[in-house]
């Protein structure tokens, strides 16, 4: 099943297109990745997506139905839920707290609980945590949570802009590794990533995103491989 199509997608900023002409899938029990230089159009794909900046003309399904025009709201109703770049927690709010807005739309505060337990044993950091407020996390402390907040939605598929930016190395495979287990409980994942090699390691597919359209699709596997990506993305 596919969760996620843009057909032929054009996105402007005022008089600037930031989108041309994009065309993707992300299928059911997926992890997908999207590569591309600062500027390409990566984050705005996810913010389409999210609803949070208009389509000019073409089409954004999300399991079979159409949200081109949808609002934000009902987008992540659907469960679509999008992880923002620069993790934006709330640093005044306890961890607990930064969890539980999550969930803001459920109206079952038990199924909240009950989800937020949940990612506190995936991510057992949080939980040793879960009274400290989230500005006084480290950076992949409050990645973590940015991404737990994000589960606590409840999502059919996660959209996660630059999870391991400013990240040390050690940190980044910790990420990465959570990501593949999102996955691996049964939610649909597609991740805008910088870091080409660590993304290429855990997706099963990357589209490369340039000037707002997509150059290059493949397997993860073929990917890394690929004389195009590594020059590009990868290095020597």
């Amino acid at each position: 099943m596919s969760m996620l199509e843009f057909d032929d997608v054009e996105v402007f900023y005022g008089k600037v297109q930031a989108l041309r002409g994009l065309s993707l899938t992300v299928d059911e029990g997926e992890i997908v990745a999207l590569l591309g230089n600062n500027g390409a159009g990566k984050s705005t794909t996810l913010a389409t997506a999210s609803a949070l900046v208009g389509v000019r003309s073409g089409r954004v399904s999300f399991r079979g139905t159409d949200i081109t025009s949808a609002t934000p709201w009902t987008v992540v109703k659907a469960g679509l839920i999008h992880v923002p770049e620069g993790r934006r927690i709330f640093s005044t709010l306890s961890v607990v707290e930064n969890l539980q807005l999550g969930g803001y739309q459920v109206k079952d505060r038990a199924l909240v609980a009950k989800r937020v337990e949940r990612v506190c044993e995936l991510l057992p950091l949080l939980a040793e945590r879960r009274a400290q407020q989230g500005g006084t996390l480290s950076g992949g402390e409050q990645q973590m949570l940015a991404i737990g907040r994000g589960l606590v939605a409840g999502p059919k598929m996660l959209m996660l802009d630059e999870p391991s930016m400013g990240l040390a190395p050690l940190i980044v495979e910790q990420v990465m590794r959570v990501i593949s287990e999102i996955r691996n409980q049964g939610t649909t994942v597609l991740l805008v990533e910088q870091n080409a090699r660590a993304a290429l390691k855990v997706t099963d597919r990357a589209y490369v995103i340039e000037g707002g359209v997509t150059t290059i699709e493949g397997r993860a596997t073929d990917l890394i491989n690929d004389p195009r990506i590594i020059d590009a993305y990868l290095g020597a």
